[in-house]
């Protein structure tokens, strides 16, 4: 998470002084590197240098992490100049990779026998959705869609704002975020996706993902291989998308409405519906009030359903609240909000686990 906060601190201060092309296309070519030479390792035997070889793992994550987010920011600031319902779509297939990860764990859990094969299964399949994400964005200027909505962007684009706004009598100028204007417009909005993603990780997969089936004892492969990557995982992704998804038919409240900010609070609900579920082990609280397995599967739909609708309208709200030219540094700072929302929630998570 650290990664990730550094690294979404540097896409805010350098939306205007590298190009898109640079930040997306450096960070997807960081990111197949690294996912290739993991690949490799995977057939390599490393038990000898084991110290090493989880340093240098460590090290591989921080940095892919980083460049996701380099790569994620940097593609929220582009939506930001086109159409609401692109941002929108680009919001859902976000969810749509959660629910194939998902659903790839569990074939992996069916028919898999060697860990070995599947990890490089996993990695070599990552390699290829990166590859194609690289022709996909070579491809995209030659699009006359998208060309129309960059070719925009190019022309309203601040370009260099001077420093201070005039304040140095020097004449110089250099290239800042004016983020000033954007969080006058858009600290709302920002604060509902930070609560809103604060609350998910905090409760998914931390807690989520250790509520077992009360009839575990029984050894049906429902209640023990198969429960949580379902009712986890899989219900949870699914129900994401679709929260995403509804948002392309339907975006009440409004970007103005106070609703939409007492609704993200309403979430802090989740917190205690799934601490109560039948999480183990269990250190303090020892109570679990829902003790049936259908508790688990419908709060786990519904923290996914609203993570997704309600994170996905104040995300596609937010570049369309600025002026044209501020569109793109507001996606970029509304993923900030979002990047930041999941440092708190992921440090929050551990506490959560604790108090269970």
């Amino acid at each position: 998470m650290a990664a990730l906060m550094l690294m979404c601190v540097c896409v805010s201060v350098c939306v205007h002084r590298l190009s898109a092309n640079v930040r997306i296309l450096s960070s997807l070519f960081v990111i197949l590197l690294l996912f290739v030479v993991t690949t490799v390792l995977v057939k390599v035997d490393v038990s000898d240098s084991r110290m090493e070889f989880f340093v240098g793992t460590l090290a591989s994550v921080a940095v892919v992490s980083g460049a996701s987010n380099l790569f994620t920011g940097s593609v929220f600031g582009i939506s930001g100049h086109f159409p609401m319902r692109i941002s929108q779509a680009l919001i859902s297939g976000q969810a749509m990779g959660g629910t194939l990860s998902a659903v790839a764990s569990i074939v992996d859990l069916a028919v898999a026998k060697d860990v070995t094969d599947s990890a490089l299964a996993y990695f070599l399949t990552a390699d290829v959705f990166v590859l194609l994400c690289i022709f996909a964005y070579l491809l995209l200027p030659k699009l006359a869609y998208s060309r129309h909505y960059m070719l925009a962007a190019a022309c309203t684009s601040p370009g260099v704002m001077s420093e201070g706004e005039g304040a140095s009598d020097s004449g110089s100028s250099v290239s800042v975020p004016p983020l000033q204007p954007i969080l006058r417009k858009t600290w709302v909005l920002g604060l509902s996706v930070f609560f809103v993603f604060f609350v998910s990780i905090m409760l998914f997969p931390a807690v989520s993902s250790g509520i077992q089936s009360v009839n575990k004892d029984s050894g049906s492969p429902w209640t023990t291989t198969y429960f949580v990557p379902l009712t986890s995982f899989l219900l949870y992704n699914v129900a994401d998308f679709c929260g995403r998804q509804a948002t392309a038919w339907l975006q009440v409240p409004g970007p103005t409405s106070r609703v939409l900010p007492v609704l993200v609070l309403c979430r802090s609900i989740m917190i205690p519906l799934l601490m109560f579920c039948n999480y183990q082990p269990r250190d303090h609280l020892h109570t679990v009030l829902f003790t049936h397995d259908v508790y688990p599967v419908v709060f786990n739909c519904l923290l996914g359903l609203t993570n997704g609708y309600l994170g996905t309208l104040p995300m596609i709200y937010g570049p369309k609240v600025v002026p044209r030219e501020l569109a793109e540094a507001t996606g970029v700072v509304m993923s900030f909000f979002l990047t930041l929302g999941l440092a708190f929630g992921s440090a929050f998570s551990a506490l959560i686990v604790h108090c269970i």
